[in-house]
């Protein structure tokens, strides 16, 4: 459950299921009260990651959460979300990469690159895809930079690519083809690869 930290849903569980000791509570340093707006949650829970935390499966309810349209996690915006997952990432993952390659060369995989920060742009190698379009235009232009020249990403197929990968597709989405693909080149989650979708 751990590696799955990085998905689109936040945490690998929600945070109304999940619970801990006051003692761990207090060590991790309770929740970020920063007002309306702030995911508390998610914040404390990648603290709780941080400080060497572990997330274990209990099969069964323990509790009945009750969502209403006033709940305050609708002052969380989706913005502030995806920056924080980005920065966790960059934090837990990317710090450590000297290189890397996101798998997707559409909508999210640039999403992800726009918002890493200059350092960690730098250290994306390529896009990969399936995509033949994609493929044959053989580069994404990263627009938006400051940067003369604009940087030029290397876009290829999958199987042409290097890892690590943070892969920013979407499972269960293509009738298990993407699936496929990825086994097919016999990596290790965790070490080659993280999801970030």
């Amino acid at each position: 459950m751990i590696k799955k930290v990085f998905t689109s849903h936040g945490p690998t569980v929600i945070m109304p299921t999940w619970f801990c000791s006051r003692e761990w509570f207090f060590h991790v340093g309770k929740f970020d009260e920063g007002g309306k707006g702030v995911p508390e949650d998610l914040l404390f829970f990648y603290e709780h990651l941080q400080k060497g935390g572990e997330v274990f499966r209990v099969n069964r309810c323990l509790l009945l959460y009750r969502y209403h349209p006033q709940a305050a996690t609708h002052s969380v915006l989706e913005g502030t979300i995806w920056n924080h997952r980005v920065r966790f990432l960059e934090d837990r993952v990317l710090s450590s990469w000297t290189s890397f390659t996101i798998w997707n060369a559409g909508k999210q995989g640039k999403k992800l690159y726009r918002s890493l920060s200059p350092a960690n742009r730098k250290k994306v190698i390529a896009f990969c895809d399936v995509d033949e379009k994609k493929i044959t235009k053989g580069f994404y232009t990263y627009e938006e930079s400051e940067e003369r020249p604009k940087p030029k990403v290397p876009v290829c197929h999958f199987r042409d690519a290097v890892p690590p990968f943070i892969i920013c597709v979407k499972l269960d989405l293509t009738g298990g083809v993407f699936e496929a693909n990825l086994d097919m080149l016999n990596l290790k989650e965790g070490m080659d690869y993280y999801h970030f979708n």
